[in-house]
């Protein structure tokens, strides 16, 4: 079992659940963080960003396993490129010359764009996202290849610290309140902590994974009906009740009813948007768990709060 870890994205919202599961399982962690979070003692922290390469090199030095988590995941292309790319670059390029032996790298399900998608592998479709931060991580990703890294790519990932999926889904359920076209879509999701439990099991496992892309959501999706129903019955928003209505329909009413919320966005929770994930779990000897609904009713008191509804 490889003990010395160097990690990137520590304090963010899967990072801080990959840490406790690489602390908990006996890692000894370096993590590199732009502010040092005070009185916590579960790693070394190296002071400095992504362009620091003093603080990068410090990172690297004497790890045996690189965990890259750290992504912008919004803003323009100068932002995005900083830190998807040039960061990723630099950064791998420490770990080589540092003589780092495994490299594990997040990046995102987003890098195929606009779907529906539906039960695809790797590379089952062109990548072509459509997003500066999207199309960042896509580069992103060929130096972690290069310096011989596995490359994961989530779908939707939920549970405590979740500013993003059931949000949106609270937004677009008053925007849009019908069922969309059936509630039928299939959604790769993951649970964070499931998500960091894999992270762990490839940081750490005896065997190290090869080199290659691969979908990292869990194997079974979840059907977008079945995700509100379960938000509702824990009493996180209150589903849609209205006419069951198509998705053409219901592009007509999200336009008539602006929001922060984008149709493109409304497509990732309400088209298909799944990509088969089995193979990742069976390489990391990493049980899958009973999958994203049984993380939602542990993260509900959390939701609540976010949302305003404790």
């Amino acid at each position: 079992m490889l003990t010395r870890v160097a990690l990137t994205g520590a304090t963010g919202f899967i990072g801080s659940a990959v840490l406790r599961a690489l602390t908990d399982g006996g890692a000894r962690v370096r993590a590199l963080a732009r502010r040092v979070p005070e009185g916590d003692g579960r790693a070394d922290w190296v002071a400095g960003g992504l362009a620091d390469r003093a603080a990068l090199a410090g990172l690297c030095e004497g790890a045996e396993v690189l965990v890259h988590l750290a992504s912008r995941v919004s803003g323009g292309a100068e932002e995005c490129e900083a830190v998807n790319v040039r960061g990723a670059e630099a950064l791998m390029a420490a770990a080589v010359r540092a003589g780092v032996g495994r490299v594990v790298h997040l990046s995102t399900a987003a890098v195929y764009g606009e779907g529906p998608h539906s039960g695809i592998e790797v590379a089952g479709v062109p990548a072509v996202p459509v997003s500066e931060a999207s199309r960042t991580r896509l580069l992103g990703e060929r130096f972690a290849l290069d310096a011989g890294g596995v490359v994961l790519r989530p779908g939707l990932v939920t549970g405590t610290g979740d500013r993003w999926v059931v949000p949106a889904l609270d937004e677009l359920v008053r925007r849009v309140p019908v069922v969309w076209d059936g509630g039928s879509a299939r959604l790769s999701m993951v649970d964070r902590d499931d998500l960091a439990r894999l992270i762990g099991a490839l940081a750490t496992g005896d065997h190290a994974a090869p080199s290659g892309v691969h979908h990292a959501s869990h194997p079974e999706p979840v059907r977008t009906g079945d995700l509100l129903a379960a938000l509702d019955g824990c009493g996180v928003l209150a589903a849609p009740q209205g006419p069951d209505l198509s998705w053409a329909e219901c592009l007509r009413m999200l336009a008539a009813n602006p929001g922060r919320i984008s149709e493109r966005q409304f497509a990732l929770v309400a088209r298909d948007h799944w990509y088969r994930s089995e193979e990742i779990w069976k390489i990391a000897n990493c049980p899958a768990g009973p999958g994203p609904l049984a993380g939602i009713v542990d993260a509900a008191p959390w939701y609540r709060e976010a949302l305003g509804r404790s």
